[in-house]
């Protein structure tokens, strides 16, 4: 998730657990804490696949995270000692606020690495876009009211929590749904699918994409929760064999390998770019990378650098999706 709903959840966490005694104090440090696994984004890791794919590793790992607790909690529980507040209950705080920062961005379709160094399997369940503002208001609210408020302190942050918690389970609940109308409508279109995945639109849980992958191709569509519409999907083609000659390349394993196989294979202005799919839409991807180059009808390995896709204004993007969803013509996305 983005740095402010890490912030906010790493705020209500810690007053959640300091209670009353820490004050103003827990909403502030559990915000910093919340914010602290994050910081891996200014890590260098020598190539634009292993910034892309590296991201959401060891900070984000559940086993270091627990490692980490104690050096955290012990400078801050040294700070606060005169104040009463124990160490145990410093080091449960950090701990939680950690391993929710973790698991929230699981929830996303990014892909977080919990279980380094034991597996570097990229868990993103794809159940919350990135920035979901109906996730981090009541965060942000209770944590507001409850930080100037100490008389009310505990009940406004526990509401805040409940109701975003309540909200991350009917986005859970949601793509469950959505998953299932479209495996039918994939299975009704008699579509070659290898494999699928529903992610929502931005900053909604209301409107979701639908990504299908085959072998040379890929299929994408729309569904909006109540519309009582079938989804529709329109293929893009996909050329996996221009990888031939570079497929032991690490940057190609890797992409492979984040990626969970959603990603499509082409060929632009001579050079091999592997797309992830599970970000972005058809046309406008957020993620895509030059891995090879075309030379006398094969292809060659070459550093692996960033492609940029060309964008159109994001309130266009904004207006089309939605007007998609809905089941209207649009002019950006053909959907």
């Amino acid at each position: 998730m983005d740095s402010v709903s890490q912030a906010a959840l790493g705020a209500a966490v810690g007053g959640a657990v300091m209670g009353r005694q820490a004050g103003w104090r827990a909403f502030a440090i559990g915000a910093g804490v919340g914010t602290l696994p994050d910081l891996d984004s200014f890590i260098s890791y020598g190539g634009s696949v292993a910034d892309f794919t590296y991201h959401r590793g060891y900070t984000h790992a559940l086993f270091v995270q627990t490692l980490a607790a104690p050096l955290i909690a012990w400078p801050l529980a040294r700070w606060r000692r005169r104040h009463g507040e124990p160490y145990r209950r410093w080091l449960l705080a950090v701990w939680l606020i950690l391993i929710t920062h973790a698991l929230l961005d699981a929830v996303t379709i990014y892909g977080t690495q919990l279980w380094l160094p034991f597996s570097d399997y990229p868990v993103g369940l794809g159940s919350l876009f990135i920035i979901d503002p109906l996730y981090t208001l009541p965060l942000l609210i209770g944590v507001g009211v409850a930080a100037g408020n100490p008389w009310r302190r505990g009940r406004w942050n526990r509401v805040g929590l409940a109701l975003s918690t309540a909200y991350l389970a009917w986005a859970i609940v949601a793509q469950q749904v959505v998953e299932q109308r479209a495996a039918v409508a994939i299975a009704r279109e008699g579509l070659p699918v290898e494999r699928m995945l529903v992610t929502p639109a931005p900053f909604s849980t209301l409107l979701w994409r639908v990504v299908a992958v085959g072998d040379d191709a890929h299929w994408e569509g729309f569904y909006t929760i109540g519309s009582g519409r079938e989804i529709g999907f329109n293929r893009y083609s996909n050329s996996p064999e221009l990888l031939d000659g570079i497929e032991d390349a690490w940057a190609v394993q890797r992409l492979q390998h984040f990626t969970k196989g959603f990603y499509a294979v082409s060929e632009r202005d001579d050079s091999v770019v592997m797309t992830d799919l599970r970000m972005g839409q058809a046309g406008f991807y957020a993620f895509g990378f030059r891995v090879g180059e075309r030379r006398d009808g094969r292809t060659i390995s070459r550093e692996d650098a960033r492609y940029e896709y060309p964008r159109p204004p994001m309130t266009t993007v904004f207006r089309e999706l939605y007007a998609c969803g809905r089941g209207r013509p649009t002019e950006v996305i053909d959907c």
